[in-house]
Parts: C-alpha cells; structure tokens; sequence
C-alpha cells in the first residue's frame, strides 16, 4: 500500500509577462522503487552555480516578498531585453539546487542497506524537505561525517579534481585559477598542494590573498595591483602554467593571462617568430562573475584557445570508472582537502527574503550560505 510523504519545494518561475515568481510548493513523493531511496533533505549549498536558475538575471533590489513568513511568495521584474534568454523555461515552474545531502528515510527491496545513512545527492531539486531519486546515484558519508560535511562534496571537489584531471589530459604541468580565494579555490590548492601542482592564484584583495597563503599558496597575484602583469608574468614564468581556469568571465582579465603566458613563454625562446610561441596556452571560462564581454586584445600569438568549462560534460568525458575514482578521493579526505565551511544556516523561506537573497547573490569570499530544508518549519 502507497503510503505518501509531502513535503516543501522551492520553485523558481520566470513568467512570460516579465515577471520572476519564488515559491515553496507541496510535492508528494511516492513511496520508493525497487532500486530507489526517498532521503530527508537535511543540508544543500548556494553555488554561484544555481543561483543562474534559482534569481535569474533579475535585481535583486527589487525584489518584494508577500504571504505568510513560513510559506513567502516573493516576485522581482525581469527586463525585456533578458526575457529572449530566458524563453526556454517561460511559464514553468522550475526546482532548484544542485547538490545536497540527508538521511535516507525509506528505501526500496534493493536498497534497504542504505536505510538511516547519511548520502551525498547530486542531480537537482535540493532546496527541498525530501528528494527521491536512484540509490546507485548517492555516495555514503563515512562514520562521523553529517550532513552540512557532506553537502558541498559534488560540485567543488569535482570541479577542483576536474581541473587538475583536465591540466594532465591535455599536456599541461601547471594551472592558473581566478577568484582563487572561493570555497572552491581552497580545495583547489589544496589539492595542488598535496598533488605536487604548481597553481597561480589570481585575487582581487590583500585580504584574498592571506586567505590563501595561510594555507600554504606559493603564487599568489592580486588583480588590483598596479603590478599586477609584472607579478602574473613572473609566476607563470616559474611555473610554466599554461592553462587556466577563469570564474571571472568577463572583462579583460581572460587576455590578461593569455598575454601573460606568452611572454612567459618568449623568455625561453631561441628565435623570433612573428606568430608568436609555439607554446600553446589555454583559458577555459567555468563561470560569469563578471557578466560584460569577454574582452581580448590579441597581443599572446597565434597558439592559443579560449573556451568554456563544465564539469558535468568532463564527467561524461572520462567515463563512469574515472569518475568513481575521483568521487572515491572526495570521501577520503572529505574533512581534510574537500571541507566546506558555511557562514550562513538559512531556512528554505528564508532563501525567499530579499534582504538575506541579496547577502548570497554577492557571492562574496568567505562567505558561503547552507539551506536547511527542516529549519523554521513545522
């Protein structure tokens, strides 16, 4: 016999009038399948990765929340000139949140070893009280580890281990990282570190840059410097970096490296080449901080690219076999290399509440909001 468990959603509608809606909605989740588990949200992350889908391209400023203070509606306008991008998902409402993690509260005949576990979930649709979804698509926290550990240990520690997987790929010895000082940025050092990879890290602030040297960086270049090409050039010139990874996106920062490794480059050249170095050098963007242009002025050669980055399609990739082993690496070390630290515990109303959207949607260094779906609701 069926036995339902209802529980709170958040919604994120973009309406085709111009006019973005955020909800909490009651979902019903049937019992699970043979091979299914129904887990109690108890901890999901705001990544810079969902809040494209949660705000869209909306001001938050003008944002007006409604309705009671456990069930919020809270509205915002979107312009007409983003209206064409967010066509495809007009006038539906849409979960969100990508990675998350809780206790396995049901399970199927072929997964009742999991009941009571602690998992990690990827796969959307966790900024909600329950989420029902594949057993073979969960990884158990080991003894000792909660739910707030084991939140963020998809979408940065993957992304970090992706990076450093994709600089051995394709032939490169070191890496370059903006806006290093991240949550994610730390584990990638992290990882470097204990990996034997040099990593330049690119900062906006004093401040960004202590966080990181605390830790052990050894290259550390602030981007508001007056010298900062002089800096850059040195630490690629030590480091023979000729790959990066750019969270900025727009600006002029992506040509900046660029041109940075080619100079680094012509230090050791023995000829001159009106095309520029031989070397190749490589630029992947993997976000949009800073949403202008990309801007680039080509003074780095003819042997460059300038792509994007995502870790999803990097899995597909390297296949299942490799992506296990790059999940397995996450787990044993998931309170050392790959620890999440949260400055913010917020309810899924209050995702809701314009003064605290705006806190997250700065996506500031440092600071790092965790939703849990159980606080403040009844």
């Amino acid at each position: 016999m069926s036995n339902e468990t209802q529980g709170l959603e958040l919604r994120s509608l973009v309406k085709s009038s111009g006019e973005l809606e955020l909800s909490l909605a009651t979902v019903s989740h049937p019992d699970p399948g043979p091979d299914e588990i129904l887990v109690r949200v108890q901890a999901s992350p705001i990544n810079p990765s969902d809040l494209g889908l949660l705000l869209g391209p909306i001001d938050v400023a003008q944002a007006k929340m409604s309705g009671p203070a456990d069930r919020p509606v809270t509205t915002a306008p979107i312009q007409p000139n983003f209206m064409r991008a967010m066509g495809g998902r007009a006038d539906e409402s849409m979960p969100v949140g990508n990675e998350g993690a809780g206790e396995v509260i049901k399970a199927g005949a072929n997964a009742q070893h999991l009941l009571g576990k602690t998992v990690a979930m990827l796969g959307g649709a966790m900024y909600a009280q329950y989420r029902l979804l594949k057993a073979a698509d969960v990884l158990v926290l080991p003894a000792g580890a909660t739910a707030a550990d084991g939140a963020s240990c998809f979408v940065n520690p993957l992304t970090a281990l992706g990076m450093v997987e994709t600089m051995r790929m394709e032939g490169h010895k070191a890496l370059v990282h903006t806006a290093a000082a991240s949550n994610l940025g730390q584990m990638l050092n992290k990882v470097c570190i204990k990996d034997g990879v040099d990593l330049v890290n690119i900062v906006r602030s004093p401040e960004q840059a202590k966080i990181l040297t605390d830790i052990g960086a050894k290259y550390v270049v602030d981007s508001t410097a007056p010298d900062f090409m002089e800096e850059l050039i040195k630490a690629l010139a030590a480091t023979g970096a000729t790959l990066a990874f750019d969270a900025i996106g727009g600006g002029k920062l992506a040509g900046q490296i660029l041109s940075g490794m080619e100079v680094a480059a012509n230090m050791t050249a023995k000829t001159y080449s009106r095309y520029g170095s031989t070397t190749y050098k490589q630029v992947y963007i993997y976000g949009g901080l800073n949403t202008s242009p990309t801007e680039l002025n080509r003074s780095f050669g003819m042997s460059w690219g300038l792509g994007g980055w995502l870790l999803t399609p990097f899995l597909m990739k390297i296949g299942a076999e490799a992506a296990g082993k790059l999940r397995q690496r996450v787990l044993d070390e998931l309170k050392t290399t790959f620890a999440s630290h949260y400055s913010h515990e917020i309810s899924l109303a209050e995702v809701l509440n314009p003064e605290i959207m705006a806190g997250y949607n700065r996506r500031a260094t440092g600071e790092k909001y965790l939703i849990n779906p159980s606080k403040g609701l009844s």
